[in-house]
């Protein structure tokens, strides 16, 4: 039987993610970098809501072991510069299923692998793997979903430069409603407004 969340020694929990995410790392160095830097954005969001220490720390875990279904997923496909095909884009629509049957036994990180489970599904239903809607989609995902799209879209990669932080906090407010928490959203666009320098040609074009 699954020990109960508080009763877990927490430097159980912090032993415990700090191997998981060296293993993220040793898989894919590229993936463990950006986990690393999505979760003081996804602590800076979670601070706003009425939270004890322990639900902040697994915000935290989280958003550090987003992606570590991706483990599960094929060098090929995690991998590919060029776009995916149907079926690879399947299986890669399948890491927070590997994530989640990870994490899901471990104890402490019941919430953990919830919020991993959920962290690309939409607030209009339409994502996966559970179609969820709304408020039925745990906080702790509709955060990590925000933050990681935001980060994904900043991020340089072998085949495009990463955009400008102006436009990708616009594209997270067209997409709030729809595929975003629309409060997260806004928290999250007030944060990164504050936090990132624009660019000089940002700045010069904001400014003409």
């Amino acid at each position: 039987m699954a020990m109960a969340a508080e009763a877990v020694p927490a430097s159980y929990v912090d032993a415990v993610a700090c191997a998981l995410g060296a293993l993220v790392d040793l898989r894919d160095l590229g993936t463990g970098v950006h986990s690393t830097q999505i979760v003081e954005l996804a602590i800076a969001v979670g601070a706003h809501y009425v939270w004890e220490t322990r639900q902040l720390r697994e915000l935290e875990i989280s958003a550090t072991l987003h992606d570590i279904g991706k483990i599960g997923i094929p060098d090929q496909v995690l991998h590919k510069e060029q776009g995916l095909d149907a079926t690879e884009a399947a299986n890669m629509r399948r890491h927070p299923e590997y994530g989640w049957a990870i994490l899901r036994q471990v104890p402490g990180f019941e919430w953990v692998a919830l919020y991993i489970l959920h962290h690309h599904e939409r607030w209009d239903g339409l994502g996966y793997p559970g179609k969820l809607k709304g408020r039925e989609i745990p906080l702790g995902a509709r955060i990590l979903a925000v933050v990681d799209a935001f980060h994904a879209m900043i991020s340089d990669r072998p085949y495009r430069r990463g955009m400008p932080v102006t436009e990708a906090c616009a594209r997270l407010g067209q997409a709030a409603g729809t595929q975003f928490d629309p409060e997260v959203v806004a928290l999250f666009v007030d944060y990164a407004q504050h936090i990132y320098t624009p660019a000089p040609q940002e700045a010069a074009a904001a400014s003409a």
